[in-house]
């Protein structure tokens, strides 16, 4: 009974706050919204079991994706009075795309049933006394461990490209020196001044 309840207050708030999400005209609360509807949606992970996912939802896209994306926002000024006005010229563009969309997604689904194989024998087997982040940590970390290394080298290669990208080489930019910055000693780094009443300090 419980768990009914919790299933059901926890999907109607994940459904408002996306409806919030996208029907919000500030863009920071539209991101706070997300965040609301993230939590929620960690909350149906738990309730099925899935804690693995759960703390992915509430780390990676709570803690990074959108507290970044909602310092962005506050931080850019952009001007979301000209980004909506395009709206009616892709909107043609954006009905087709959910239209391909959706028929990927009915096409994979009636795969999935037109398999033959009863949904029993395609989960697989796992003795209810494992967790399932032991379970799923097993799983990568023998059966799928180089291509999860291969994700984690696709990873590196983007943040070595942002790096290079953030530090190329600009005119005009003071570089910090440690060594000169060492040697400097107080009687280098201070200048004792005696300025008369109403003369000032020269600069």
């Amino acid at each position: 009974m419980i768990q009914t309840l919790a299933f059901y207050l926890f999907a109607t708030l994940v459904v408002v706050a996306g409806l919030l999400t996208v029907t919000a005209r500030n863009p920071v609360h539209s991101v706070l919204w997300l965040i609301f509807a993230f939590f929620n949606a960690a909350g149906l992970m738990l309730l099925v079991g899935a804690e693995f996912i759960a703390m992915l939802l509430v780390i990676v896209y709570v803690g990074a994706v959108a507290v970044l994306f909602l310092f962005v926002v506050m931080m850019l000024d952009i001007d979301f009075a000209e980004l909506r006005s395009g709206i009616a010229r892709y909107f043609p563009f954006g009905i087709a795309l959910v239209g391909v969309l959706a028929g990927e997604t009915i096409f994979a689904i009636g795969a999935w049933k037109a398999g033959g194989v009863e949904l029993a024998n395609r989960i697989a087997p796992t003795p209810a006394e494992v967790p399932n982040i032991q379970a799923l940590g097993t799983l990568i970390y023998t059966r799928y461990l180089y291509i999860f290394e291969g994700a984690g080298l696709v990873l590196l290669v983007a943040l070595i490209g942002a790096i290079v990208l953030t530090h190329r080489a600009r005119g005009g930019v003071r570089v910090q020196n440690i060594a000169r910055q060492n040697q400097r000693t107080p009687k280098d780094a201070i200048r004792m001044t005696d300025p008369a009443v109403g003369e000032g300090v020269e600069l």
